[in-house]
């Protein structure tokens, strides 16, 4: 792991990119988005998860999140390890086109891993991010929540509901996240503060 991509505080916020080996597109279905939404949810009602943002693309995820007992290294493992379990118990014994060409690129990502014997769904790598300061909470927030609309899937942030935009825009979402405190205003945030009034 590079040096700088470690979690140095665990008792801090990190901005965590969790990417599905081989980058496959798994979470174009519907039915692997929520195992991540329901996973969340339990991690928040009883792990001690602090969610602060978070959106669900095609084949990985982004989020920032913290741990209440400063044990975020923990805290991600078990909801990595969690979600891929469910999510290949799924691909198993549920209608799944894919089947086959997916179990078998995840059977193949196991052979330069010894930790996994017989899939690996996630890549290791979680690229951690300490969150330092407020204006970088934001920066995180608005690449977090603009990435629906980089990709083409919708016009406003909001309505892309796999995120937590419209939990920062209408106030509702999937989930029940912890919000960020408001942005400092300066010349790059008013910018991005602007776009999300637009949302």
């Amino acid at each position: 792991m590079k040096e700088g991509y470690v979690i140095r505080d665990p008792s801090l916020p990190h901005f965590i990119t969790a990417t599905v080996v081989d980058w496959i597109d798994v979470f174009s279905r519907k039915n692997y988005r929520d195992v991540v939404i329901e996973c969340f949810d339990f991690c928040i009602q009883n792990k001690g998860m602090i969610l602060y943002g978070y959106v669900i693309m095609s084949n990985h995820i982004h989020f920032i999140v913290q741990s209440k007992e400063g044990k975020l290294s923990d805290l991600i493992r078990d909801f990595k390890k969690f979600t891929a379990k469910t999510i290949l118990d799924k691909i198993q014994t549920e209608p799944e086109s894919r089947r086959e060409w997916m179990l078998e690129r995840f059977k193949l990502a196991t052979e330069s891993h010894s930790r996994n014997k017989n899939f690996q769904f996630w890549q290791y790598d979680n690229h951690p991010e300490e969150i330092y300061t407020n204006k970088f909470m934001w920066s995180k927030l608005d690449y977090i929540h603009l990435n629906p609309i980089r990709a083409g899937i919708v016009a406003k942030a909001s309505h892309y509901i796999y995120s937590s935009a419209s939990n920062y825009v209408n106030d509702c979402g999937l989930l029940t996240i912890e919000k960020a405190d408001n942005p400092v205003v300066d010349v790059l945030n008013l910018n991005n503060f602007a776009r999300y009034n637009d949302y």
